[in-house]
């Protein structure tokens, strides 16, 4: 049976209610994870809590390991991932202190970071039309109903590389572009959970307009923080909601999204790939 994992963003390093099993300390062919993983029982269900910047917010975004993380998530049994993350609003309807149940993602990191399992000696290529789990995006945004909050069915999450804010420029830009919320982070997590074949989404938290709105100015980091820490119980409410309805039966698509992807002729798959990589192809590949 499967766990559940939760990769905190900005604000969020831990989760009360969770009743703690262990925190352990992961080591994957890709490096160092952000943090130790929680781990542990909540709304009696098995979790998996990252805090995706570390403790105490260590890690800027651009210096995340993200594929250790998904990795070791894997290796840890998840087979869903919730993000919670912050993110700035790129439109006047989303409004500071709303949520976005994010469904789509565009790239301006610029392969900055690492973003996928299959960097060499073997290819996949995902489906990706859809980058998020749509089940599990639908509990959340139904959570947030449910719970009588200010939350979106669905926006375009641009993910920009950071660690500066956008210039004026690039806000107006994206504004241009049609996009509905910027962050820095959760592209590559959702990229390397469909590789590895675990359900994601998002539940973004808007804390300011970026830097394109007239009346709010520059984006700054107590801007920032002060909207999270208002917040932050509404996404825990949201977070524990969706929690209690997930059946651990998956009937999505993330389940199977290798089967068909992976390329590369198997006799001319290095040995020390496939060791590498077991936990994620061994089901297709020996």
């Amino acid at each position: 049976m499967g766990r559940i994992g939760i990769i905190g963003g900005s604000g969020l390093y831990n989760i009360e209610g969770i009743e703690v099993i262990k925190a352990i300390t992961m080591t994957t062919p890709f490096g160092k994870p952000s943090d130790k993983f929680i781990i542990g029982e909540l709304e009696g269900k098995e979790v998996v809590f990252l805090p995706r910047h570390g403790q105490g917010h260590r890690i800027s975004p651009s210096q995340i390991n993200y594929r250790a993380n998904i990795y070791a998530m894997k290796k840890l049994s998840v087979e869903r991932i919730i993000s919670l993350t912050a993110c700035g609003s790129l439109k006047e309807e989303f409004s500071p202190m709303d949520f976005v149940a994010i469904d789509q993602f565009v790239d301006r990191t610029n392969y900055a970071r690492d973003m996928s399992f299959f960097p060499e000696g073997i290819v996949a290529h995902i489906e990706f039309a859809h980058p998020v789990c749509e089940e599990l995006r639908g509990l959340l945004y139904e959570a947030g109903k449910n719970l009588n909050l200010r939350i979106h069915n669905g926006g375009t999450y641009i993910n920009m590389e950071g660690p500066a804010f956008s210039t004026l420029a690039e806000s107006k830009l994206y504004r241009s572009w049609g996009m509905d919320v910027i962050g820095m982070t959760n592209l590559a997590e959702a990229k390397l959970a469909r590789e590895a074949e675990i359900c994601y989404a998002t539940l973004a938290a808007v804390t300011d307009y970026d830097s394109w709105h007239p009346q709010h100015g520059s984006v700054t980091i107590d801007m920032v923080i002060q909207s999270l820490n208002k917040n932050i119980a509404n996404a825990k409410r949201i977070l524990l909601a969706v929690i209690k309805k997930i059946n651990l039966k998956r009937s999505c698509s993330c389940k199977d999204a290798l089967k068909y992807a992976i390329i590369t002729e198997r006799k001319l798959i290095p040995e020390r790939v496939k060791k590498d990589l077991k936990i994620i192809i061994g089901n297709y590949i020996k």
